[in-house]
């Protein structure tokens, strides 16, 4: 299959990973960046020739469209240009269903993605809704287009997507801010900013690994590690009390699902 052309509409953060995953990939896409205000690394792929940065706008294969929810309304129209009999849309956006995007936008054929930013170096999750009117090869297009970024997890059912963005769309942020917090930490019981940051992040990361491969439950690995009256267990105890961690995280969660679905009700 041919690589496909693509249209990706912002070059923030997100999108910027996005594309960053395609060229990193083996498969080198037709890629159109339309930005107002392109990055440096955008421009610096643009000056390179890899990307096409604001041409005129045509119908493309794929429609990628990254850009802020709360823009997305006043924009719709003009996106219309980049769309063909044959063009799948994708939208990456927060909050947007597909519905939605198919009215704006006057294609039935929507897939909606919640990708997360370890995309950018191929370790990231996608996941998948789609319309019911797109075929199994439009959605095999998606899949690889997004495979690069990491693991592809769907389509699941679209009412699941708002705590899908609570938790994977998010999650990094978490996890960053666990590192964060884990560091300033052991800085504050006199270990060295460099010390303390860099085995956190060391320690995130072997953890994941091993949760990733190991056919147990996060519990199990958590109690496994755990010596009744040891120093986990002194830790875990400040962690899981009432209000901890785990009451905390369902709290942050919720919280980021019920603004997916404002954001949702924001742009009817």
């Amino acid at each position: 299959m041919a690589a496909p052309s693509i249209a990706l509409i912002g070059a923030g953060r997100m999108g910027a990973a996005l594309a960053s995953g395609w060229l990193a990939g083996k498969s080198k896409p037709d890629i159109r960046i339309q930005d107002p205000k392109p990055s440096g690394t955008v421009t610096e792929w643009a000056d390179a020739g890899k990307v096409a940065v604001n041409p005129d706008p045509e119908p493309v294969d794929v429609l990628i469209i990254a850009v802020k929810p709360q823009v997305f309304p006043k924009m719709a129209e003009s996106l219309k240009s980049w769309i063909g009999p044959k063009t799948l849309v994708v939208s990456i956006m927060a909050g947007t269903r597909i519905k939605q995007l198919a009215e704006r936008l006057g294609t039935d054929c929507v897939i909606r993605v919640m990708p997360n930013t370890p995309g950018a170096i191929g370790k990231g999750v996608s996941v998948i809704s789609k319309s019911g009117m797109v075929m199994a090869k439009q959605l095999e297009i998606a899949e690889k287009l997004l495979r690069p970024l990491g693991a592809v997890i769907g389509p699941v059912d679209e009412k699941h997507m708002s705590i899908v963005t609570g938790l994977s769309g998010s999650g990094p942020a978490y996890v960053f801010l666990m590192a964060e917090a884990m560091a300033d930490a052991a800085i504050a019981e006199g270990l060295s900013a460099e010390l303390a940051e860099q085995l956190a992040a060391l320690t995130i990361e072997g953890a994941a690994a091993l949760m990733v491969q190991s056919d147990q439950p996060p519990s199990a690995l958590r109690k496994a590690v755990t010596s009744p009256g040891g120093t986990t267990q002194a830790a875990l105890d400040i962690l899981m009390d009432e209000g901890g961690m785990p009451i905390l995280m369902r709290k942050a969660i919720r919280a980021a699902a019920n603004r997916d679905r404002e954001l949702s009700r924001d742009t009817d």
